[in-house]
């Protein structure tokens, strides 16, 4: 087992983010260009920030996005 169990990775995007949002049949719901969006770990400016288990590859730092940011960013 390897003696790494987190990594953190943190980016600045220089307001060049661009985000893309999927429904179960690959139709695009939102597309997001410029800041880093509020759904996003770190988000609201210019960081992403993103906390990975090494072991599971999963993104620990994650909240599921919830359907009203449709609305919130339209």
């Amino acid at each position: 087992m390897s003696k790494i169990k987190t990594i953190y990775i943190s980016g600045k995007v220089a307001d060049r983010c661009n985000a893309e949002l999927y429904d179960e049949n690959d139709n695009s719901l939102l597309e997001h260009q410029g800041y880093v969006p509020d759904f996003m770990p770190g988000g609201g400016g210019d960081y992403l920030q993103f906390e990975i288990d090494n072991e599971t590859g999963k993104i620990l730092n994650w909240e599921s996005i919830k359907d009203d940011v449709l609305e919130n960013e339209e």
